[in-house]
C-alpha cells in the first residue's frame, strides 16, 4: 500500500520521511510501560481518602441494555441521504443538475498538512517540512479528494508556527523535535517563502525536496491521470502565535462548555479582546485574499472548523454565486453558552454565507440551528435556515476514518511482533488502553478517578489490570490543572494498588510511534474513552477497526460527538464515577455471555465504522452540496446598485423623479420592539433634501398604521404616505387628510381575528396584538424564538381554516409576525395607482424604489416592465443572493441612506 502524500513526511535533509521502522527494539515497549515508576514513588502519595465501597447487588450492566433501548441514540442519528436521491458526488453528475462547476474543490483549513521545521543551522535551507500530527480523518479526506476523486484539489491553508528541530546524530536526516510548546513564532522572509513554495510544490509532484520543481501557482498533475493538486501557504505577518488567540481562547472554550470569564472579558475595557477579534478578522481576511486570487467560476469552496467562521460570507460578498460548503469539525454548544461569545451573531451570520453547513452529530445541528434563529431571529427548518434570502442547508454529517489504511497497518507482520511483546510483558492481565490530549475536555482526570475506584470497589482487580494512557501534549490548552491533578491521581493509584514490581497505571506523557499505538489497540481488553466534551474522537474508530479479530469492547463517553453515530456503544457519563468504574467491572468480565454479547456488539460497530469512512464523508458532503445548490440555485444572482448610474440618471432627470421607500428594514433597521425602530437624524436630513426639491416625489409606502407615520415623518408635508400596506393615503399635494381606501369594506371578520390572536397572546409569553385600522398584526419577535416560530405556524393554519373561506383576507407572514388585511390592497396596488397618474408626455424620468421583505416585491412586480433605461431602479435590501424580482440589491438601510446621499 503506497503511502499518501498526505500523510508522509519531508526530513531535514529534503529526503521523504518514512513509517515507523518495524524492526526497530522492542525496549521502547519496555521504557513505555515504566515511565512513571519515578512518579509512583513520591513523597505524599498516600490513601484515595475514601474507604473502597463494595459493588451494589445489582449493578448495572450494559449487556442487560437492548441494543436499541437508549433513547438518546434515535436523537443522535445523522442525517442519511435517501437511497433513492441521485448522487452529485462527481463534476459529471453536478454539471447533469445544471451545477456549472470547474471540477475544482479548494479546501481551507486551518493548517496545510505539512508543518514547518528549522534545524538552527540558519538560513531558507534550515526548513524542512514534515507531517502534522493530529487531524488524522481530516488530512485523510484531503487526501482521498486528489487520489479518489474526479475533483481536482487545490489546499489553502496556514503554515502555523516554526517548531524547533535539529538533526539527530544516530538517525541522519531525520528531525529531532523539541516539546511541542517550544515553537518559533517568526514570520517568514521572502528567501524562506520561496524556498517553502518549492518543497510544498515538490510534495504535490510526488517527488523528493531538491528536485526541479514549478511555482507555486503552477498545477501539477498527479499521479491520478490529468488531475491536480495544487498547495497554496496563506503567510500571516508578526508573532504567529497571535493568530490563535481568537479561536482558542474564545471560541474554542465555547464550543467545549468552558465559559472562562477572564478570557472572554480579557481585561477591564476590552482592549485586548478587541485587539484578538481584529486578528481574527484579518486571519479570515487574509484566506479570502488568497482564495480569491486563485479562484475560476464553478469553484467548490469546502471551509473546515471555527478558526474560518467569517469566511465564508466574506467570500459571498466578492463571489455572489460561489459554491460554499463549511464543516465544523468542534462540538456546537447550547445557544445559552453560544450567546456568551461578544461577537456571536457576526460569527453566525459569517457562517451563514455557506450552502451547506456540516456537523459532527445531530445534537450539534438543532443546537446551531437553535443559535441562529434564538440570536438572528431567522427563519429555520429541522435542517435547513433561511437567512437573508438564502435557503442554508444545515446537516450532521460526521466524519470517519480511512479505516483500509488502520486496518493494513495494524494487521502487518510487524505489529502483530508488538502484539506479542506487549503480552509478553504483562501476562495474565487485562490490559485497557486510552489515548487523549492533556487538556480540559479530554477527561483524562475523569478517567483517572473512575479507575481508581473501579479498583477501590473492586480490590481483586488490583494486580490483574494495567491502564495505559497516552496523554499526547495538547496544543495549547494544557491546563497545569488538570496535568497536576492527573499526576496525583496516578501516583495515588500506583501507591494504593501497585506493587515493587507492578503499577496499575502506566503513563506515557507524549506522542507514541504509531506502530506503538496500532499494537496498543490491538492487545488491548478494554479501550477507555471518557471525553467530557468532544466532536469527533478517531481513537474509539481506530480501536473498533483494531479489534477485529479479539473483539474488545470499547466504553466511550456520552459527551463525544462519535458515540452519537455507533448507537450500540457502551456509552458512560463520565462525571458519574461510580458508572464508570462499575461498567469497567462490567467489561472485563470473561464468561461465555459476556464474550458472546461482546462479539454481537463489535461486530456492529465494526460493520458501521467500515461503511461511514472518511471517503464516504467527502462524498457525501459533496453530494448534499450539490443538491442544495441544484434544488435552491437562483435564477440569477441580483447585483449591487451602481450608485454612479444611478446619480448620472438621477442629475439626467429634470423634471419629475419618484421615490417609494418601504420604511422598516429599508429606512431603519429591523429592531425586536417597533415602536422602537425610530428615524434618524441623517434620515430625517436625507429626507428634506430630497423634499427640497420640486422635481422629487416622495412616497413611504409602509405597513405601519397612520399614527406612526404621522408622528414620526409627518411633520415634513412633501412626503405622501401610504400606511397599512396600501389600506390608507396621504398625498403630499392632496388636502393633508388620510383617504380611506377601505371604508366600503366588509372588516367584521377583525373580531374574530382579535380573538384568535388573544388566544394565542395568552398562550406565547413575549407575543402581542398590534391593532390597525385596517389590519391586525400578531408579534412574536419578543417571544422564545423556537416556540413563537411554532405557534406562527399553528396561528397561520387556524386563520387559513377558520377565517380566509369566509372572508376576503389575506395572510400574510412577516418578519417575526403574522398580519391579517383585506385581499384588495397591496403596495404593489398602490405603486400601480401612483404611476397611473401619470401619462406618456409627463412619465417620471426617474423611479426609485426599495424595499426590503415580501410585501415589497409586489411594488417590484408593479414595475418590472420597466428598466434602467428607463431610469427604473428597483432595489432590495439584502443579500445577492436574495430571491426577488427586484433588478438590483443594497445590503442593509446603511447602504440605502448612502446610495441617497450621493444624489447630492
Amino acid at each position: 500500500m503506497s503511502v499518501s502524500i498526505f500523510e508522509g513526511g519531508h526530513n531535514a535533509s529534503g529526503g521523504w520521511g518514512s513509517a515507523p521502522d518495524p524492526a526497530a527494539p522492542l525496549a521502547s515497549l519496555e521504557s513505555f510501560s515504566s515511565t512513571v515508576s519515578a512518579i509512583s514513588c513520591e513523597a505524599g502519595a498516600t490513601g484515595s481518602g475514601a474507604e473502597p465501597q463494595p459493588p451494589e447487588a445489582q449493578p448495572h450492566s450494559h449487556l442487560d441494555r437492548p441494543f436499541d433501548e437508549d433513547a438518546r441514540n434515535l436523537e443522535e442519528q445523522e442525517d442519511e441521504e435517501p437511497a433513492d436521491v441521485e448522487p452529485l458526488n462527481t463534476p459529471q453528475a453536478a454539471r447533469g443538475k445544471g451545477i456549472e462547476t470547474s471540477g475544482r474543490i479548494i479546501s481551507a483549513v486551518t493548517n496545510l498538512p505539512w508543518e514547518v521545521v528549522d534545524n538552527g543551522s540558519g538560513g531558507p535551507d534550515a526548513l524542512s517540512l514534515q507531517s502534522r500530527r493530529g487531524n488524522s480523518a481530516l488530512f485523510s479526506s484531503l487526501s482521498y479528494i486528489h487520489e479518489g476523486t474526479e475533483w481536482d484539489s487545490i489546499l489553502v491553508g496556514w503554515t502555523g508556527e516554526v517548531k524547533a528541530g535539529n538533526v539527530a546524530p544516530s538517525e541522519p536526516g531525520h528531525p529531532v523535535l523539541l516539546e511541542d510548546k517550544d515553537l518559533l513564532t517568526r514570520e517568514f522572509d521572502d528567501s524562506e517563502k520561496e524556498r517553502l513554495n518549492h518543497l510544498y510544490n515538490e510534495i504535490a509532484n510526488g517527488n523528493n525536496p531538491g528536485c526541479s520543481g514549478s511555482e507555486s501557482e503552477s498545477k501539477n498533475e498527479s499521479k491520478n491521470g490529468s488531475k491536480t493538486l495544487t498547495m497554496h501557504p496563506v503567510w500571516l505577518p508578526g508573532n504567529q502565535s497571535k493568530w490563535r488567540a481568537y479561536p482558542e481562547q474564545v471560541v474554542w472554550p465555547i464550543l467545549h462548555y468552558i465559559q472562562d470569564e477572564n478570557k472572554l472579558v480579557a481585561n477591564a475595557d476590552g482592549n485586548e479582546m478587541k485587539k484578538w477579534w481584529a486578528d481574527y478578522v484579518a486571519f479570515n481576511e487574509a484566506y479570502r485574499d488568497k482564495i480569491l486570487e486563485i479562484y475560476q467560476p464553478g469553484d467548490v469552496i469546502w471551509i473546515h472548523d471555527y478558526y474560518l467562521l467569517l469566511l465564508p460570507q466574506m467570500i459571498r460578498m466578492r463571489r455572489p454565486d460561489a459554491f460554499i460548503g463549511t464543516f465544523i469539525h468542534a462540538p456546537f454548544p447550547s445557544s445559552e453558552y453560544f450567546r456568551c461569545i461578544p461577537q456571536r451573531k457576526e460569527l453566525l451570520e459569517s457562517v451563514l454565507g455557506s450552502n451547506l453547513i456540516g456537523l459532527q452529530a445531530a445534537s450539534y445541528k438543532r443546537h446551531f440551528i437553535s443559535s441562529c434563529t434564538r440570536l438572528l431571529g431567522v427563519e429555520s427548518s429541522p435542517n435547513h435556515i433561511n437567512a437573508f434570502g438564502m435557503y442554508v442547508s444545515v446537516q450532521s454529517l460526521p466524519i470517519g476514518i480511512d479505516t483500509t489504511r488502520v486496518e493494513h497497518d495494524a494487521f502487518s507482520p510487524e505489529i502483530d511482533e508488538r502484539v506479542q511483546a506487549i503480552r509478553d510483558l504483562y501476562p495474565d492481565k487485562k490490559i485497557i488502553v486510552g489515548r487523549d490530549r492533556l487538556d480540559s475536555v479530554r477527561g483524562v482526570v475523569q478517567k483517572l478517578q473512575g479507575f481508581e475506584m473501579f479498583l477501590d470497589m473492586y480490590p481483586e482487580w488490583s494486580d490483574k489490570v494495567v491502564l495505559f494512557q497516552v496523554t499526547s501534549p495538547a496544543y495549547s490548552f494544557t491546563d497545569a490543572k488538570v496535568e497536576k491533578r492527573a499526576s496525583e491521581l496516578i501516583s495515588r493509584i500506583n501507591a494504593n494498588h501497585g506493587m515493587l514490581h507492578f503499577m496499575p497505571v502506566h503513563h506515557h506523557p507524549r506522542h507514541v510511534a504509531r506502530d506503538e499505538y496500532l499494537a496498543l489497540l490491538r492487545v488491548a481488553d478494554l479501550g477507555l474513552i471518557t471525553s467530557v466534551r468532544d466532536g469527533m474522537n478517531t481513537t474509539l474508530l481506530e480501536f473498533v477497526v483494531c479489534q477485529k479479530e479479539n473483539k474488545s469492547p470499547v466504553i466511550t463517553s456520552e459527551f463525544t460527538g462519535t458515540t452519537g453515530s455507533l448507537h450500540n456503544a457502551i456509552s458512560v457519563n463520565p462525571w458519574n464515577i461510580r458508572q464508570v468504574a462499575e461498567t469497567i467491572h462490567d467489561a472485563l468480565q470473561d464468561d461465555e455471555a459476556t464474550k458472546e454479547s461482546h462479539a454481537r456488539l463489535q461486530n456492529s460497530l465494526y460493520e458501521y465504522v467500515t461503511t461511514h469512512t472518511c471517503q464516504d464523508w467527502v462524498l457525501s458532503f459533496i453530494s448534499r452540496l450539490m443538491h442544495n445548490i441544484s434544488e435552491h440555485k437562483f435564477s440569477h444572482v441580483t447585483p449591487m446598485l451602481d450608485t454612479s448610474r444611478l446619480v448620472a440618471k438621477y442629475k439626467a432627470a429634470k423634471t419629475r423623479r419618484l421615490f417609494l421607500f418601504d420604511y422598516d428594514g429599508t429606512l431603519t433597521p429591523i429592531v425586536n420592539e417597533p415602536s422602537a425602530a425610530l428615524p434618524s437624524k441623517r434620515l430625517y436630513s436625507i429626507l428634506d433634501q430630497l423634499t427640497a426639491d420640486p422635481c422629487n416625489s416622495v412616497w413611504v409606502i409602509s405597513g405601519r398604521d397612520q399614527k406612526f407615520l404621522d408622528k414620526w415623518l409627518g411633520t415634513n408635508k412633501k412626503i405622501s404616505f401610504s400606511a397599512e400596506h396600501g389600506c390608507f393615503l396621504k398625498e403630499a399635494e392632496g388636502t393633508g387628510e388620510w383617504q380611506d381606501l377601505v371604508a366600503s369594506i366588509d372588516m367584521s371578520w377583525q373580531k374574530v381575528v382579535a380573538e384568535i390572536f388573544n388566544n394565542y397572546t395568552e398562550r406565547t409569553q413575549g407575543s402581542s396584538v398590534e391593532h390597525k385600522r385596517a389590519a391586525l398584526t400578531w408579534h412574536y419577535r419578543r417571544a422564545d424564538p423556537d416556540f413563537g416560530a411554532l405557534q406562527a405556524q399553528h396561528l397561520r393554519n387556524h386563520l387559513e381554516q377558520s377565517v380566509v373561506p369566509y372572508y376576503d383576507v389575506d395572510v400574510m407572514a412577516g418578519k417575526a409576525n403574522i398580519e391579517v388585511r383585506p385581499s384588495q390592497f397591496n403596495k404593489g396596488e398602490i405603486v400601480k395607482r401612483i404611476m397611473a397618474e401619470y401619462d406618456d408626455s409627463n412619465h417620471p424620468q426617474l423611479v426609485f424604489c426599495v424595499g426590503d421583505d415580501s410585501t415589497d416585491e409586489d411594488m417590484f412586480r408593479a414595475l418590472e416592465n420597466y428598466s434602467a433605461e428607463d431610469g427604473v431602479f428597483s432595489v432590495t435590501v439584502g443579500p445577492p443572493s436574495k430571491m426577488t424580482v427586484a433588478s438590483y440589491h443594497l445590503l442593509d438601510p446603511a447602504q440605502v441612506l448612502d446610495s441617497l446621499s450621493a444624489l447630492f
